[in-house]
């Protein structure tokens, strides 16, 4: 499995595992599975990536990340556009996969649903504005950010990164659901706005600024 081909695979698990579970399993209470059941989701499939895929492409699954290494001087330029491009086809193929399946319900209605697709004004959890859901996309995405630089730095304690990049995601997470349903990711968003179009895609701009 090359670099690429690792970011997609990465990616789509990320997708998979974090939308799907908010997709699929929120939609049952009893098995105790909610926000915080969501947000472990997506801290986990980082967390099995990083030691899955990590040795081979870095495990980004994130075109943020990837664009913050770079300008940190940690990714080599000529990589981020395939790695983005990576990222976002492993996003679109969860979603595709996603769709198949939660369509496979008796009267599921994706637009209706909003499929995990990340929003704001009426199409915020908690309505938040425009405004609210742009801070919190830009701050949560850059502690995000601090924590994997930090974490993976050659003078940090060795083999823990991944916990504390997950462990992260899975706080951030349990913070911004209510404002925008967590993206500080573009691929994730990516991944299943398409499937919803409408709203979900005309408010995707704010995901990737």
């Amino acid at each position: 499995m090359n670099k690429y081909m690792a970011e997609v695979f990465g990616t789509f698990w990320l997708v998979l595992g974090g939308c799907g579970s908010a997709v699929l399993a929120a939609g049952f209470p009893d098995i105790g599975i909610g926000l915080l059941g969501v947000s472990l989701a997506f801290g986990l499939t980082v967390l099995t990536m990083a030691f899955a895929i990590g040795h081979i492409s870095g495990c980004h699954l994130n075109p943020a990340v990837t664009v913050g290494l770079w300008a940190g001087g940690r990714f080599d330029t000529k990589d981020v556009i395939p790695y983005i491009i990576a990222q976002v086809i492993g996003g679109v193929i969860a979603g595709g996969v996603l769709y198949v399946i939660a369509t496979g319900q008796a009267g599921f209605d994706v637009v209706g649903s909003g499929f995990a697709s990340n929003g704001y004004g009426e199409h915020s959890p908690g309505q938040y504005s425009m405004v609210a859901a742009l801070v919190t996309e830009v701050v949560m995405t850059m502690m995000f950010l601090i924590v994997i630089m930090g974490a993976t730095d050659k003078r940090a304690p060795q083999g823990f990164a991944p916990i504390a990049i997950g462990l992260c995601l899975t706080l951030i997470h349990l913070i911004s659901i209510p404002v925008t349903n967590t993206s500080v990711n573009p691929a994730r968003s990516t991944g299943v706005a398409v499937f919803v179009g409408d709203w979900a895609v005309s408010q995707l701009w704010l995901f990737w600024v």
